[in-house]
């Protein structure tokens, strides 16, 4: 793993690229998510979750243990979005490549973008708006299928189709309210 992409909630976009090596890459990018959210009260993050058959899968799922337990620790809802779920929202088909999601992005958003780790996480935050009733454009009802696979959290006053079962309940309630595109 060489990048993160995270797209903030004003819809900016950036990648974070550690420059240690080992588990001092995983505090890196866990002081970058502590930028990120910097005090703002969030109401969902989205995360890709972990690829099924990746070489990079154990990198992925520290970077996915350190993000998710400092999201816990914050009091942070995060919903968990296979690869495939967010290329089916963005384009249609979930099996897709990279370049259909940049062109979709920008068909869709009028957004480019300098890498794809920032067009997957401007992908993630377009379907969690979506998720949460503020979409950041008019998706076609078979993409905005794709958003029933993704695991949304239990304590959004929507809907989840396949909830966290397994978390513990958020100590604080989380409404769904329109954020800025």
């Amino acid at each position: 793993m060489t990048g993160t992409g995270i797209a903030r909630c004003d819809g900016t976009t950036y990648t974070v690229t550690p420059k240690r090596d080992g588990d001092a890459r995983l505090i890196e990018i866990r002081s970058e998510i502590a930028r990120a959210i910097d005090g703002r009260a969030i109401d969902l993050v989205v995360i890709e979750d972990l690829p099924t058959n990746a070489k990079s899968a154990g990198i992925t799922g520290m970077v996915h243990g350190t993000v998710r337990t400092w999201l816990r620790d914050h009091q942070v809802p995060y919903a968990l979005a296979t690869p495939a779920s967010v290329k089916k929202y963005a384009t249609g088909k979930g099996n897709c490549g990279k370049p259909e999601m940049a062109v979709a992005a920008y068909k869709r958003g009028q957004r480019e973008f300098p890498d794809d780790n920032q067009c997957d996480a401007w992908w993630l935050r377009a379907a969690g708006l979506d998720h949460l009733g503020a979409p950041v454009a008019t998706m076609p009802a078979t993409q905005r299928a794709a958003l029933t696979a993704i695991k949304w959290p239990l304590l959004l006053y929507t809907t989840p189709t396949r909830p966290h079962h397994d978390e513990p309940a958020f100590d604080r309630p989380v409404d769904n309210v329109s954020l800025p595109a």
